[in-house]
């Protein structure tokens, strides 16, 4: 079986979804679409692809959306490129997407690392941002302070610290058949662990070549950033506020992004912000406990008047 063959029997999993690709800045992405209706944008997070959100996109089609899951550049069944991999060029490919469904905005749901684009998405392309959701990640100028202010999280967040070492974080990521994927969403979790099938469809699709690089790449910039020019300049055009409706989602026992870090990005909005915590859920309360979390996405989504 060749390479691609591979990589589509691992991220084109059978549902009630339909399955495709979309040419967007300059690469191809795959997607996975079901529902009619207003365009919900789900941006998976890492160690992730666009899978982490089947228990979402059927409950949105049914509310009366158009849910499209989407594979971030590098990842799943999306064109694994040399480059652009840092949040600018990143968000680009979201709202790319966007237009290329033909829509002419969307409500845009992140977790994790696709959280942090949504935070991007939001203030570098506002018209085609509705709504914003995001699930466990702070605003990133948040993530910026809190990483180099606050022990705590930076000590939380190792990982990312370690994935600065050249290529060893890679060979790591893929040993065993991924096994440290596997670690990582147990670890992350709260006491709702994962089923053990979900796990291992995790730890196939890192194990299609070249995703633990491009997995790694965008936290290498985020890092690596932090004393470069274009790590300044992004953080200064990150200074301007979101002004679409806004939905924060995180889960208390978040053992990689402490509830302090995240719950301080409300000062970057300027339009209604709504903070939700989710009591007892981990690094994923989308997969947790996917009816809470769907529930209050889904009311949000369909309050006309979202309250501060």
């Amino acid at each position: 079986m060749t390479a691609p063959d591979t990589a589509a029997s691992v991220v084109r999993l059978d549902g009630p979804w339909t399955h495709r690709d979309v040419a967007a800045n300059g690469a191809r992405f795959h997607i996975a679409e079901l529902g009619d209706g207003p365009l919900v944008l789900l941006l998976h997070g890492f160690p992730q692809f666009w899978w982490t959100w089947r228990h979402q996109l059927p409950a949105l089609a049914d509310a009366g959306y158009r849910a499209v899951a989407m594979d971030l550049r590098g990842v799943g069944g999306s064109d694994r490129t040399p480059r652009g991999y840092d949040p600018a060029n990143l968000a680009l490919d979201i709202t790319g997407v966007i237009r290329s469904l033909g829509e002419p905005d969307a409500a845009l749901v992140g977790h994790d690392l696709g959280g942090y684009l949504a935070w991007t998405a939001a203030v570098m392309r506002p018209k085609l941002v509705r709504r914003l959701a995001v699930a466990s990640m702070p605003h990133p100028r948040r993530w910026r302070s809190s990483m180099l202010a606050d022990v705590k999280q930076s000590t939380a967040s190792s990982h990312i610290w370690g994935f600065q070492r050249p290529w060893l974080p890679e060979r790591q990521l893929v040993a065993d058949d991924a096994a440290a994927v596997g670690r990582l969403i147990r670890d992350w979790s709260g006491p709702r662990l994962p089923e053990d099938e979900a796990v291992e469809v995790y730890r196939r699709a890192m194990c299609i070549p070249s995703t633990a690089h491009c997995s790694i790449e965008p936290y290498r910039w985020m890092v690596r950033s932090l004393a470069r020019p274009d790590g300044f300049q992004f953080n200064r055009r990150m200074k301007r506020p979101v002004r679409v409706p806004t939905l924060h989602l995180h889960g208390s026992l978040d053992p990689v992004m402490r509830t302090r870090s995240a719950a301080g990005s409300g000062e970057y909005v300027e339009a209604p912000y709504r903070w939700r915590l989710f009591d007892g859920l981990g690094h994923f309360p989308h997969e947790e406990d996917p009816r809470a979390f769907t529930s209050e996405l889904i009311n949000w989504l369909k309050d006309p008047e979202p309250d501060r």
